[in-house]
């Protein structure tokens, strides 16, 4: 038996104020209804995945596709009883990220409100970090 290295206590608190973990990503109202419109046809679906890939001139984009299921890397936001998932490799770009969804005269879709992001083109598809 080897004499231990590094020595550890451990002590009780009590009454302290358990600070609540901050969510990757959240979800405005208007987003969890867009995505459960969705997915009420399509029941094979369990939630949406939220990733990046690089493409356009700043370097990152989003994607969005459907998912049946979650792949162990993969970190779930479960908001409303809407779920959607977040690709390893997207985790750290989305940390404090609003999702909501926007339906204009002009278009009409997911827009991602990023703290994170330094730039982005100037049609806003890309951004870089």
């Amino acid at each position: 038996m080897s004499a231990s290295l590094v020595r550890a206590t451990v002590r009780a608190v009590s009454k302290r104020k358990i600070l609540p973990t901050r969510a990757a990503l959240t979800l405005t109202p208007a987003a969890v209804n867009q995505i459960r419109m969705l997915l009420q046809d399509k029941p094979e679906y369990i939630g949406l995945k939220v990733g990046v890939r690089t493409r356009g001139c700043n370097g990152l984009t989003y994607t969005l596709d459907y998912t049946k299921e979650k792949h162990q890397a993969d970190e779930e936001v479960l908001q409303d009883g809407v779920r959607v998932f977040i690709e390893k490799k997207a985790q750290l770009t989305l940390l404090g990220t609003e999702m909501d969804f926007v339906d204009s005269k002009l278009s009409t879709e997911f827009v991602f409100n990023n703290p994170n992001i330094k730039g982005t083109c100037g049609c806003g598809e890309s951004f870089s970090i």
